[in-house]
C-alpha cells in the first residue's frame, strides 16, 4: 500500500464545495472519479479541510492510498490532471509519504486569504473571485480592530449556527488587513477554523471599514458569544485556502 500526499488547486465557483454531495458536483467527486480511470482502484480521499460552495483553493492538501506500487508521484499527478479535464481542478504537487501522515489530522496550521475589491466599478474579469464592495473601506482601521481577535478566544459569535465543532474555542494566530490599490487582502492563520469563521470575521470587519463599528464594538461582539451579535457572513467568492502547514512553525510568505 502506497500513500500519496497531494496539493490541489481549484476554482470553487462551479462546485457545491469540497465534499461529495447528492445536491451537486463536489471537488472530492472530481478527484475520486479520476483515480480509478488510471489505477483501477477506488480509494477514499481525505482532505485537510472542507471548503464551502464557491470557496477557492491554491493549497488544499489531500491524501489517499493505492495498493499498486508501480506508480511514482509524477505519474499520479499527471494521470489525475489528465482525467480531471476540463474541470477547474489541478494537482500541483504529489509526494509519497509515510502511512502515519493524514491530510487532516497531521495538519498544524491552515492559512486563508480573503480578497475584497473595493471600488465603485463592479468586477468584470475577477467576478466570482473577489467580494465587490463599492463603499470605501478603511483598511487601516480594519487591521487595528482585527488585532482584538488574535489569540485564544471563544469564537461563538463568528461560527455558523450549523457548525459541528465540539468547541467554539480556537486560537487565531494571525488576522491582518492590508490594501494594495483597489484590493483589500485579509489573511487569517490558525491550526483550525470553525465553520464560516473567516467569512463571518470578514463580514464583521467590513462594518469597521465603513466606520459603523469600532474596535470596541468588535470586542463586545466577541465577548457576547452570540452569533446574532456579529456582522453578516461575507460571500464565498473572495475566500481562498492558501496553504496547509504540517510543521510547528510555518511562514506566510506564499500568501
Amino acid at each position: 500500500m502506497v500513500r500519496y500526499r497531494l496539493t490541489v488547486e481549484y476554482d470553487g465557483g462551479p462546485f457545491v464545495g469540497w465534499q461529495r454531495q447528492d445536491t451537486g458536483l463536489g471537488v472530492q467527486q472530481v478527484v475520486e472519479d479520476a483515480i480509478p480511470a488510471f489505477s483501477g482502484e477506488h480509494p477514499r480521499v481525505h482532505c485537510a479541510g472542507r471548503t464551502d460552495a464557491g470557496v477557492h483553493a491554491y493549497g488544499q492538501v489531500i491524501h489517499f492510498d493505492l495498493a499498486r506500487t508501480d506508480m511514482n508521484a509524477k505519474t499520479v499527478r499527471d494521470a489525475l490532471n489528465h482525467h480531471m479535464k476540463p474541470r477547474p481542478v489541478s494537482i500541483v504537487e504529489v509526494e509519497i509519504v509515510d502511512e502515519n501522515f493524514h491530510a487532516r489530522f497531521s495538519a498544524t496550521e491552515r492559512a486563508y486569504l480573503y480578497r475584497i475589491l473595493n471600488r465603485r466599478a463592479r468586477p468584470a474579469i475577477e467576478r466570482g473571485h473577489v467580494w465587490w464592495v463599492a463603499q470605501p473601506l478603511n483598511a487601516e482601521a480594519m487591521h487595528a480592530a482585527a488585532q482584538v481577535l488574535v489569540g485564544r478566544h471563544d469564537f461563538t459569535t463568528f461560527r455558523a449556527t450549523m457548525c459541528q465543532a465540539k468547541s467554539p474555542i480556537k486560537t487565531l494566530n494571525e488576522l491582518t488587513v492590508s490594501r494594495s490599490g483597489d484590493e483589500i487582502r485579509i489573511k487569517a492563520r490558525a491550526r483550525s477554523f470553525l465553520h464560516h469563521q473567516v467569512r463571518n470575521l470578514v463580514g464583521t470587519l467590513r462594518l469597521v471599514g465603513e466606520g459603523k463599528w469600532t474596535a470596541d464594538d468588535l470586542k463586545a461582539a466577541l465577548d457576547a458569544k452570540d452569533r446574532a451579535a456579529g456582522g453578516p457572513t461575507a460571500p464565498p467568492d473572495g475566500l481562498y485556502l492558501m496553504r496547509v502547514g504540517y510543521d510547528p512553525f510555518t511562514s506566510d510568505d506564499e500568501i
